[in-house]
């Protein structure tokens, strides 16, 4: 599947085929499930922690709504590893090349005349994880200063989303097992402290969406229900599908 990366920056992802962790809703299922589909163009973005379920839930977006699918710009991203490996030597360069992949995406996004749906929104970055690393030491007093200036100049003038639906996962072990089933190899050192300080920034998130960037954001538990298939599927598309009208 395209995917919009460093590598392939100059058109977005196309809606998924099936697979297995976001099986493709036929014609028979559609009607079956009843979804109905959003007729305004939006723009949508999904945030939450890593392992919450971000990129299933925006392929199923996108196969049902045909929505174009913009990834999060992780699969060839040059730093992740060594990010993963010295937190502190290339958290201030991740967090740059992870702005200026987002930002891109928004301007494409802008550009383009479907409606689409972002996986990991650009906010987390400079609410979340910025200040989170910045915490832990990881990012100088100077570093997260500079980060902030080119935040605002890149980001002063893209559109927006129109809607952001965060994910909560409040078991890190759950986040945990769905990050081993995903089976990333950069991401197999990720620790139970590391999620659990970022679910604590992530609790207040929607509230900052809503209040300094005027965001209308719908809230979802999915640490319990499955909402790759059957009753869980239809259930969330449904709730997706309100928010969204």
């Amino acid at each position: 599947m395209p995917r919009t990366t460093a590598r392939t920056r100059s058109k977005p992802a196309q809606a998924a085929p099936a697979q297995e962790e976001a099986p493709a809703a036929t014609p028979r299922s559609r009607n079956t499930m009843r979804v109905k589909v959003p007729k305004a163009r939006r723009f949508v973005a999904l945030a939450g922690n890593i392992g919450a379920g971000k990129t299933t839930a925006a392929k199923m977006i996108s196969q049902a709504f045909g929505y174009e699918l913009f990834d999060e710009p992780v699969i060839d991203n040059r730093f992740l590893r060594d990010y993963y490996a010295d937190m502190t030597r290339w958290s201030f360069t991740l967090q740059l090349e992870f702005l200026i992949r987002r930002v891109e995406h928004h301007e494409l996004i802008h550009s383009y005349r479907r409606s689409c749906v972002q996986d990991r929104t650009l906010y987390e970055d400079p609410e979340i994880f910025a200040k989170y690393l910045h915490g832990l030491g990881h990012l100088t007093n100077a570093e997260l200063d500079l980060y902030y200036e080119y935040f605002q100049r890149l980001s002063r003038h893209i559109i927006r989303p129109d809607k952001v639906i965060c994910f909560e996962v409040g078991s890190v072990e759950v986040l945990l097992q769905r990050i081993r089933t995903r089976g990333r190899e950069e991401e197999k050192g990720i620790r139970h402290q590391f999620l659990r300080g970022l679910n604590g920034y992530y609790a207040s998130f929607p509230l900052v969406l809503q209040e300094k960037y005027g965001v209308d954001c719908l809230t979802m538990d999915v640490s319990k229900q499955d909402i790759r298939r059957g009753r869980g599927r239809e259930e969330f598309l449904d709730r997706v599908s309100t928010f969204l009208a």
